[in-house]
């Protein structure tokens, strides 16, 4: 038997996405690959209103290399979808994230998913440590 998934208290961030009506699929709920762009779109804007991601010009950008996900409830158009973040793991030039997504009010999560972003100089696309603003910003989403 797998681990309960977490809930709404469990995440020091939440975000609230919209979904859209292409987001359904025939099957009548949000399709699974568009959970994965909730994933990237929580982690990114994080990282972009927190001043420590340009997409255009960073010279260190964070590339997934490893992702996951565990669903326990439909999704589906109109929902709102509150994605919760924090961050499982820090390393030298690597970091764990997990995002929750919770539909509309509900205090548990439909789905759990993970991804795990290395950082590369952006030419190169060669490993690089992580910069310590971006390191200070991703401390602050530790969770024990």
């Amino acid at each position: 038997m797998s681990e309960p998934l977490p809930i709404r208290a469990d995440f020091p961030v939440l975000r609230s996405i919209t979904t859209r009506w292409m987001d359904n699929d025939v099957y009548g709920h949000v399709n699974n690959v568009v959970y994965y762009s909730f994933f990237d779109t929580a982690v990114n804007a994080h990282l972009i209103e927190q001043g420590v991601l340009d997409p255009a010009i960073s010279p260190v950008i964070g590339l997934v290399i490893e992702t996951g996900c565990r669903y326990a409830a439909p999704i589906t158009f109109p929902d709102r979808v509150d994605a919760g973040l924090r961050v499982a793991r820090i390393g030298t030039s690597s970091v764990r994230y997990e995002v929750g997504l919770f539909r509309n009010d509900e205090p548990d999560a439909a789905a759990f998913g993970h991804f795990t972003h290395v950082y590369v100089n952006r030419e190169t696309r060669r490993p690089v440590p992580i910069p310590d603003a971006v390191r200070k910003v991703l401390e602050a989403l530790v969770v024990a």
